[in-house]
């Protein structure tokens, strides 16, 4: 089963709706496709003058090769896809030591992000799979004699944030909490009161838990980190409280997007939902195309002097937006890239970004993504949307459904 993207534009101008992109705005987030097929028409490097102002490459060389120069594209200097306000000194003060490595360059990338590989690695994940596989399982369970689910709501965005959660040695009681800072910070990134009170909410209750911590060590990754020695030396808090900052966002909100965009894929698609139900053969290459097609994550970078993309000059403090899912689009580098092939066997997409800043946690990311539809299609081989039209996505620096309602025989059973 093939699903055909909208067609495009095929004008070398540019029309008004694609003038002034703006990741959050309905219009880009309902079909961001017809956005990048403009543009790599009429401008490779589109421009906004949206939320501070930002260019976009759309072509997977720039964003690869925007992604791998962290001379002329540091981290350092910012990663959000909005842009610095008046309230940035103070919200940088609620963390002072950034959310390394995500927003580090070297030397401070390296050993922070050595920190945190372990827990990454593919013995540690498998190690996690039997509680994730078991929270499926109640999840469903807990929906699954209605006939009806949300598969966003109730399922997809109440994985990740439990398996992070763990690893932080968090109860599942804050859950919720977990969720509202998360969106707070991503979701409703244009929102400055939102975000700024999600962050301090967030770095509160962080700074709580690692004080528990250095009273009562635990075996979870924020004792890990507190223990952490760098340069015989004792690591110090606030970088502590980044990196817990950052695997609490960074592991939430893109795969619970991941999972979610993949349920409303088969929601959508039944002649795919049917190959994967009855061919296990087909679910590695499967996981990889929705990885591809329905990629979540944006990231951004601002441009040190002399910083160019493909021959276009980036003015030195501008932000570039390394959009990735627009990336994995390229027809220069996929066969039909607006169509979703199920058995793509060609696909070296960039769902989990490129170079030293590559995700850490994709791993995981996989691991979650794999369990979540092994224990729904072992338990509901065959559900679709209850409305189209009641399905809704959020974007920003993280694209993904926030509602799916879906419906399925009561005879299933968890």
């Amino acid at each position: 089963m093939t699903t055909q993207a909208p067609n495009t534009p095929d004008s070398t101008e540019v029309p008004e709706r694609f003038a002034n992109y703006d990741l959050f705005g309905e219009d880009y987030v309902g079909d961001p496709a017809a956005f990048w097929a403009q543009y790599r028409q009429s401008c490779p490097v589109a421009h906004s003058d949206l939320y501070g102002g930002s260019w976009l490459p759309v072509r997977y060389a720039d964003v690869q090769a925007t992604a791998r120069d962290i001379e002329h594209f540091p981290s350092g200097n910012g990663i959000s896809v909005v842009g610095p306000d008046e309230d940035a000194e103070e919200e940088d003060a609620l963390l002072p030591g950034g959310v390394p490595p995500i927003d580090a360059d070297p030397p401070l990338h390296t050993w922070t992000r050595k920190l945190i590989l372990p827990s990454m690695a593919p013995r540690a994940v498998q190690s996690y799979e039997q509680g994730t596989r078991a929270l499926c399982r109640r999840l469903i369970a807990g929906f699954i004699e209605q006939g009806q689910a949300d598969a966003a709501a109730d399922y997809a965005q109440q994985i990740p944030v439990r398996v992070i959660g763990a690893l932080l040695g968090v109860s599942e009681e804050r859950s919720d909490d977990f969720v509202g800072w998360v969106r707070g910070i991503l979701e409703f990134a244009y929102d400055k009161e939102r975000r700024q009170e999600a962050v301090l909410a967030a770095s509160e209750f962080l700074l709580s838990e690692i004080a528990k911590r250095k009273e009562s060590p635990t075996d979870d990754l924020i004792s890990d980190l507190i223990n952490a020695e760098v340069d015989g030396e004792q690591m110090d808090e606030m970088f502590v409280l980044g990196e817990a900052f950052l695997l609490m966002v960074a592991g939430i909100d893109t795969t619970w997007s991941a999972i979610g965009a993949s349920m409303f894929h088969f929601a959508s698609n039944p002649d795919d939902r049917k190959r994967m139900a009855e061919d296990p053969d087909v679910w590695p290459l499967a996981i990889e195309e929705l990885l591809r097609f329905y990629s979540p994550v944006t990231m951004a970078r601002v441009a040190e002097e002399g910083a160019h993309i493909n021959g276009c000059p980036i003015p030195a403090g501008d932000r570039v937006l390394m959009s990735f899912p627009a990336a994995n689009r390229d027809p220069e580098v996929f066969d039909q890239p607006d169509t979703f092939i199920i058995d793509r066997a060609q696909n070296r997409h960039l769902a989990f970004g490129v170079g030293i800043h590559r995700c850490a946690g994709s791993n995981l990311a996989r691991m979650e993504l794999r369990l979540a539809l092994e224990e729904w299609f072992a338990a509901i081989p065959e559900f679709e949307l209850a409305d189209p039209s009641t399905v809704t996505w959020a974007g920003g620096q993280v694209r993904g459904p926030r509602s799916i309602p879906v419906v399925f025989p009561r005879s299933a059973r968890a």
